[in-house]
């Protein structure tokens, strides 16, 4: 039986006082600034009821030489006066506002299915468990071959847009789709009454070498603080010594979920963060000293896509020296959005303040208002200049020196350069190898082996027994001719110096189509150079500057 620790009641505590209490300070802090823009813009309508756009606006639909559609003309004037202002204030048209809505929230209305395009059709690479098709009998490696009694394949159809259409929709609504199902030789008809279905933005949390508490946050959605609370008290359960939280690829989210989770290892008073603009008041968020893990070794994973609330994350971490960040400096988005319906129910996410670290930098990168392009190109000339391969090939602005809570040096000028650099792995990417990648053979051919042998490979319910099977099956050997039988053949150098790089590339998809995100993170994790390196400072006890 496990012994109930201090750290693991005062977990369930704070736990039962979640479900318990109010939903946690997203809401809060959002409503707060909500009320104060919303009063700024009536103040502010107020006093120029009159002004230049709608006077042109108007003289156009009364005086133009043709008639014109206003609607239409109005749709398309707010993005380009948004795109003069800054890169993240955007104008959403109502069309696509429950899509843009969605992905943070908590759960949306659907059939429970994650899939991906593969030859113009649907796969089905996992099925929500308790989710409608389930239910109804729908299995990973099924293939959607018809909606609603319509052909949906081809490339003109079948794409991601189109897809979340048809498949997405009102709870308690039904649809029919037409399934191809590996050795059956007709297509199999299924009723699905849609529901909601749970999104979830931790898929993946364990323990490396029994020891170290591994948490991927893929988002900062609605509840993603609950996730992230449940992962870290089952990972204190069974003992973790130190943990490491991986924020690679999230892009951000709810700024009050990233307050929430930086709380739970800061100590009372210390700084989170705090926003500033020209019409908005400096505000400034603290840790309540209420964190479960305040004294447990930490390592924040961040890269070159990392951005807004896991920049927050990294940024209170590093300046408050609570912890090591590991990997490459992160995009750099410090602007701050805040979401606005218009009249008509569209929005507009305006640009109102800037993020601030704790020492004071500024995490937004530079940008020139109306320039749009360069900005969108930065990652790619870092890429190009050699940032992601070597840290002497940062430019770190000399002018912009800032001091960590013990004196450590950081500076700004744009998103969170890690304690530890970790370049990007290149090894033995030949062009055989990078021609293959770009083509996308290798999820091709998973899919289809898995699918193929799925009735087989059921007694494989973790990736190591999974992986010893496909080596015993030759699965690189079945791949090489895969791809020479689609044009693609290569050398026995090439074949023997891309093996490794693409058998882990062959068997890291296999398990994802197979098993499943927790345990396809696990087999990547066993060669990623920054979790390797996060494991090698936590034993060598170096997780605190």
């Amino acid at each position: 039986m496990k012994r109930i620790t201090p750290i693991l009641v005062t977990a369930i505590c704070i736990l039962l006082g979640y479900f318990i209490g109010s939903k946690s300070t997203v809401s809060q802090i959002e409503k707060r600034v909500e009320k104060q823009i919303v009063k700024q813009i009536e103040e502010h309508i107020a006093v120029n009821n009159d002004n230049k756009l709608c006077e042109v606006l108007t003289l156009v639909n009364g005086l133009y030489v043709d008639d014109i559609d206003m609607d239409t003309l109005i749709e398309k004037s707010i993005p380009k006066v948004l795109t003069e202002l800054d890169p993240h204030s955007v104008y959403i048209p109502i069309d696509e506002v429950e899509a843009i809505n969605s992905e943070l929230e908590s759960s949306f209305s659907g059939i429970g299915i994650r899939f991906t395009i593969q030859e113009d059709t649907i796969n089905i690479s996992d099925v929500i468990r308790g989710g409608p098709s389930e239910m109804v009998g729908i299995l990973a490696g099924d293939r959607i071959i018809k909606v609603n009694d319509t052909l949906f394949v081809g490339k003109d159809i079948c794409t991601n847009d189109n897809a979340m259409k048809k498949l997405k929709g009102p709870k308690g609504s039904f649809v029919k789709l037409a399934i191809q199902r590996y050795g059956e030789p007709d297509l199999l008809d299924f009723v699905i009454r849609r529901d909601q279905v749970p999104v979830e933005s931790i898929e993946a949390y364990y323990l490396i070498d029994q020891k170290w508490g591994y948490i991927q946050v893929e988002r900062f959605a609605e509840n993603t603080y609950t996730e992230f609370i449940q992962a870290m008290i089952q990972l204190a359960y069974n003992n973790a010594q130190g943990f490491i939280i991986d924020l690679r690829g999230n892009g951000g989210g709810y700024l009050g979920i990233a307050l929430e989770i930086a709380n739970q290892f800061l100590e009372k008073g210390d700084i989170i963060v705090y926003t500033e603009g020209s019409h908005s008041n400096k505000s400034i968020e603290r840790a309540n000293g209420y964190g479960m893990f305040k004294g447990t070794p930490l390592i924040i994973l961040i890269d070159e896509t990392s951005a807004s609330a896991s920049e927050i994350i990294a940024g209170t971490i590093q300046d408050n020296d609570r912890g090591i960040v590991i990997g490459r400096r992160s995009f750099g988005k410090g602007l701050v959005q805040q979401q606005i319906p218009l009249s008509d129910n569209s929005l507009i996410r305006l640009t109102i303040s800037r993020y601030h670290t704790p020492s004071g930098r500024c995490i937004q990168k530079p940008y020139n208002k109306g320039d749009r392009n360069d900005y969108d190109m930065d990652i790619l000339e870092r890429y190009n200049r050699g940032e992601f391969f070597s840290q002497d090939s940062i430019h770190q602005n000399e002018e912009l020196i800032y001091k960590t809570k013990k004196g450590r040096t950081v500076y700004g000028g744009g998103g969170i350069m890690p304690d530890i650099f970790v370049a990007s792995d290149t090894t033995n990417i030949t062009a055989f190898a990078s021609e293959i990648f770009s083509r996308g053979l290798i999820s091709q051919f998973a899919l289809r082996y898995i699918n193929e042998n799925r009735h087989n490979l059921k007694q494989c319910n973790e990736y190591k027994t999974l992986v010893e099977q496909l080596e015993q099956r030759q699965l690189y050997r079945k791949f090489i001719e895969f791809a020479a039988s689609k044009g693609h053949k290569a050398s026995n150098a090439d074949i023997e110096s891309s093996k490794e790089l693409i058998k882990r590339s062959l068997y890291s998809n296999s398990i994802y189509q197979l098993l499943g995100m927790c345990e396809h993170i696990k087999y990547i994790n066993l060669n990623d150079q920054t979790v390797l390196k996060a494991i090698e400072v936590l034993e060598r006890g170096e997780a605190f500057p």
